[in-house]
């Protein structure tokens, strides 16, 4: 089970206050390009959540697998695989 931390959940309310932002730029009709900045920081923002709880989960999971005495490549193959279908 994972547990998540406070830091992931203040990314996320962040990431909820951009999105909020980006609606009123859109409310108010302003510059296309300001807007698809701020939907780009979005992006960043959310793509930095997923590799930060992958890697959380990762290090839970590795530790886990270490103290079961079992091997941990099949862990670190599906973080890896999970990163790369996030993009």
């Amino acid at each position: 089970m994972m547990i998540y931390d406070d830091d992931v959940k203040k990314r996320l309310k962040r990431m909820e206050g951009q999105i909020r932002g980006v609606l009123k730029m859109m409310e108010e009709e302003q510059n296309c390009k300001d807007v698809v900045s701020q939907i780009s920081a979005v992006r960043s923002a959310a793509d930095k959540a997923i590799a930060y709880i992958v890697a959380v989960n990762l290090e839970q999971c590795i530790l886990e697998e270490k103290e079961a005495g079992r091997d941990t490549g099949k862990m670190v193959k599906q973080a890896v695989e999970l990163l790369v279908k996030s993009r």
